[in-house]
């Protein structure tokens, strides 16, 4: 069984039967929200898949849809069920339970590497400047321990920003020692950042209003990994809120590394829409509860 010394503590899952495993939330005592991030369940897939099958195989992609919210205050159960496992191809579904009830379901497709036949790419990265000393933050956004710096505003919830197109730079300094981990750690950058994009055009509805005044959350999310990158260096996530409207949005993103290659694309569905009890502040509502 692989076991990697620089693999975040929240991605170290423990086998507790055939297939089974759980897996500790981030540690957010400050949270507003006592809910799991969808980063931290796609990549806590991706573990599970992997310690299933012995890290033999990596991920071509991942498909997530996000049943109900998880609780930061118990451990997520990871259930694992290979669907196939051939010479070059894989597929698992991964589900994940909280107090017996689905979290989320995700489907795995995997693969191993393999010579070129053709190769080309058709996009090209944004042309942003690359983080200098000292200007990268920890952001709740990323994984515990990595880093990240969000092109051309304060935050992605900068009011002055009327484009629906978000860059941000990110990095796992600690690096990783699979190409899983490696994975896993993009995967759960790569969730965070779309619904701020979308909501960009609009003025009156800052991403900071999520939760509060504006229900938002991710439904579902899906990676396709196209090469190799290491997260000890920048990657740049380029994010589109492509569309929005009738309480939901579409959103896109493509990863490059730092030499410009495209390694990674990213699709999500979310839901932006007014709370169905008509609060105007749920966190405050329900703390007063």
């Amino acid at each position: 069984m692989f076991v990697s010394k620089k693999m975040p503590d929240v991605l170290r899952l423990v086998p507790i039967g055939a297939g089974t495993y759980s897996a500790p939330s981030e540690d957010r005592p400050q949270a507003a929200r006592d809910v799991v991030f969808g980063g931290q369940i796609l990549a806590q897939m991706i573990i599970a898949s992997a310690m299933a099958r012995d890290f033999t195989k990596e991920v071509k992609s991942i498909h997530t849809i996000f049943a109900r919210p998880g609780s930061l205050s118990e451990p997520l159960i990871y259930e694992v069920e290979s669907m196939q496992d051939g010479r070059t191809f894989g597929s698992d579904t991964v589900t994940c339970r909280q107090a017996g009830k689905i979290v989320a379901r995700g489907l795995i497709l995997l693969n191993v590497d393999e010579p070129n036949v053709i190769s080309h790419v058709t996009v090209r990265p944004p042309d942003v400047p690359r983080p200098g000393p000292g200007v990268a933050v920890a952001d709740a956004r990323v994984v515990p321990g990595a880093e990240a710096v969000i092109c051309g505003r304060i935050d992605s919830a900068d009011q002055d920003a009327a484009s629906a197109a978000l860059a941000v730079w990110t990095r796992y300094p600690k690096g990783a020692e699979s190409v899983l981990v490696h994975q896993a750690v993009l995967s759960w950058a790569s969730d965070g950042y779309l619904i701020g994009a979308a909501m960009a055009p609009h003025p009156e509805y800052r991403e900071d209003m999520a939760h509060h005044t504006v229900s938002t959350g991710v439904v579902s999310h899906t990676v396709n990994f196209h090469d190799r990158f290491d997260v000890a260096e920048w990657l740049l996530l380029a994010h589109e809120g492509v569309w929005a409207g009738r309480g939901r949005a579409f959103g896109r993103g493509n990863v490059f590394a730092g030499d410009g290659r495209l390694v990674a694309t990213f699709t999500q569905d979310s839901m932006i829409r007014a709370f169905a009890d008509g609060s105007h502040d749920h966190i405050a509502s329900n703390r007063r509860l």
